[in-house]
């Protein structure tokens, strides 16, 4: 099985329905943007520094079918999952919120 993640604002999560349809980012981009494990310390560096209020989502890729894509990114040097659809809420295989240590750098959960 192969564990995606989904970065996501609590208040967003909580307010989805059985399907979350992204960020605003997300909604223009055409996509909702995943990482691997590997790649969630530099997306949270990047894009989600400081924030607070966080949660992790956790899919099986498998569970998404063919509306998910791997997609090259040239300014990270590697590929990422971006699902073309929302997100069925029975697709998530769980879902932790993301604290920040002494430093403001989020721990590792996964």
């Amino acid at each position: 099985m192969t564990i995606i993640f989904k970065i996501v604002p609590r208040g967003e999560w909580d307010a989805a329905g059985e399907n979350y349809n992204g960020s605003a980012h997300d909604q223009a981009d055409g996509f909702l943007h995943f990482s691997t494990a590997s790649q969630l310390p530099e997306t949270l560096r990047l894009y989600y520094a400081g924030q607070n209020d966080l949660v992790l989502l956790a899919v099986d890729a498998a569970a998404l079918g063919a509306a998910l894509k791997w997609e090259h990114s040239p300014s990270r040097g590697e590929d990422f999952p971006h699902l073309f659809a929302a997100l069925r809420r029975s697709a998530v295989q769980w879902v932790k919120p993301l604290t920040r240590g002494a430093d403001g750098v989020h721990l590792p959960i996964w």
